[in-house]
């Protein structure tokens, strides 16, 4: 049981939500994305989706660029150096936990 306390301080807590996981993963493989994509995606709610990427922001996990295309509003989203930096920790911290739990 010791082990999983040592394994459980490095899991980020910034990534629990099955939300924020999801936002972080689609970052990892694209360079960015709208909006609509990560709503689309997630399939999560326009406030659920603007409360977890606002939280993201706070960390500077992720970047937010907001454009016009044509006459309509445009926001891409990216994950940082330091966001992708976090969420391999955070997936190498879960694997540890997983691999030296194992039954």
């Amino acid at each position: 049981m010791e082990n999983v306390k040592e394994y459980l301080k490095d899991i980020n807590k910034s990534f629990e939500s099955r939300a924020r996981l999801g936002i972080m993963s689609v970052l990892m493989v694209e360079e960015s994305v709208d909006f609509a994509y990560l709503k689309e995606a997630l399939q999560l709610t326009d406030g659920n989706l603007a409360s977890h990427l606002r939280a993201l922001e706070e960390e500077r996990y992720i970047w937010v660029e907001k454009q016009f295309v044509g006459r309509k509003p445009n926001t891409r989203y990216g994950a940082t150096p330091t966001g992708r930096d976090a969420f391999v920790s955070h997936l190498d911290a879960l694997e540890r936990l997983i691999m030296t739990n194992k039954p």
